[in-house]
């Protein structure tokens, strides 16, 4: 004869997969923080390869210089503004260097700050021909709290063409200071 039917676990039962359920999620908690810092670092650069791209093909397009450059409130450059506070594009009529939006130069492009991160420059603006050319070349360093290690670059070469590295040029990591 069978005795009545238990329904539920038991105690033991209960603390053994609460102690599997703590181990993995202590396992995959620092795997989702590395997935959601390298996702928010990518989106900038990506946002900042499209904007070369945009400047690039709009000054092509309207025959003239088109410039990038840094600015908090998203209207006009802001001189020693970390690049990380938004920038600009803007149609730079009288091609003045370094950029600096003037009254009546038509705004091409707003993009927002950053606020998970920093955006070390070699450059305050950056401009380019009709021609589609920058002619200098520009490095932008993407760092997050991760420093160093989990850097990205966007360079752009004078031709005005941009890639993105994850190693200095002496094959080390990037300078985040």
């Amino acid at each position: 004869m069978e005795g009545p039917r238990r329904n539920g676990h038991t105690l033991v039962e209960l603390l053994c997969a609460l102690a599997i359920l703590g181990g993995v999620a202590g396992w995959a908690l620092p795997t989702f923080r590395e997935i959601s810092l390298n996702t928010a670092r990518t989106r900038e650069v990506n946002g900042f390869l499209q904007a070369i791209h945009l400047a690039r093909s709009e000054a092509i397009k309207r025959n003239g210089v088109v410039s990038l450059c840094p600015s908090p409130d998203g209207a006009r450059c802001t001189a020693g503004a970390p690049w990380q506070a938004g920038w600009i594009i803007f149609a730079n009529l009288d091609r003045d260097s370094p950029a600096v939006r003037d009254t009546g130069e038509p705004l091409v492009r707003v993009y927002p700050a950053w606020n998970g991160g920093r955006i070390a420059s070699s450059r305050t603006t950056l401009s380019f021909r009709p021609y589609g050319q920058s002619g200098v070349t520009a490095t932008f360093t993407f760092c997050d709290l991760r420093g160093s290690e989990a850097a990205r670059a966007v360079i752009v070469s004078q031709t005005g063409r941009p890639r993105i590295a994850d190693k200095s040029s002496t094959g080390g990591a990037l300078a985040c200071g």
